[in-house]
């Protein structure tokens, strides 16, 4: 007998009694009853709630909105999909911020984005009941790298992408892509339930929503 046989007979005398896999019931909630205005709500007060800065803004004055959030700024660090038009108009008062886009042909190294203000990216759908916004990798959002590294998180998330369970997030992703789920700033308690921000990821999350 050689020794794969041997291995797969234990396999399969290991597994000769195991019962039956037993259905999972799936009576959850599947489909949200929310208007979108609910929604809107829930989400901004739960983000609120996770001390994340929230700005309800019209899509047109985004890129104002986004050079108000980075006054001051020496550097951000952009995926090679956002739109260009949200960029357009970044100035502060030593000038524009130096802005480093992370693309598949020039990978910005973990040094380079601890070095920048803060990283902008897109988002892929918002659960509103969780206070949670997903990134699923896409153009407009990048690496996953990108937006744990720095220590500034400015989200942009437009208001139909925001649903209010999990099953309708789950969905909308692009399941085969590397996601990043944010509830909040990244945040820890240590023994004393002292709370200490910024510790597996950014420490400051503005989130833009696009009305």
């Amino acid at each position: 007998m050689s020794a794969r046989e041997d291995i797969m007979n234990r396999i399969k005398s290991a597994l000769r009694d195991a019962p039956a896999t037993p259905v999972v019931p799936r009576e959850y909630r599947r489909t949200s009853d929310m208007t979108a205005a609910q929604r809107l709500e829930q989400l901004v007060d739960r983000l609120v709630d996770y001390k994340a800065n929230v700005f309800l803004t019209p899509a047109g004055e985004a890129p104002a909105r986004l050079a108000e959030l980075l006054a001051g700024s020496a550097s951000i660090v952009v995926p090679h999909g956002l739109p260009e038009s949200w960029i357009s108009g970044l100035e502060n008062d030593g000038g524009t911020p130096a802005v480093h886009v992370d693309s598949p042909e020039h990978r910005l190294t973990t040094a380079e984005l601890d070095a920048v203000d803060a990283v902008v990216t897109a988002a892929a759908v918002a659960v509103s009941e969780t206070g949670t916004i997903m990134l699923d990798g896409g153009d407009d959002q990048g690496r996953r790298i990108i937006s744990l590294v720095p220590d500034r998180h400015i989200c942009f998330l437009n208001v139909d992408q925001i649903v209010e369970v999990l099953p309708e997030a789950i969905a909308r992703l692009e399941a085969s892509r590397p996601q990043t789920w944010i509830s909040g700033p990244s945040a820890t308690s240590d023994i004393e339930l002292e709370r200490v921000e910024g510790v597996h990821g950014p420490r400051t999350l503005d989130v833009v929503i696009l009305t």
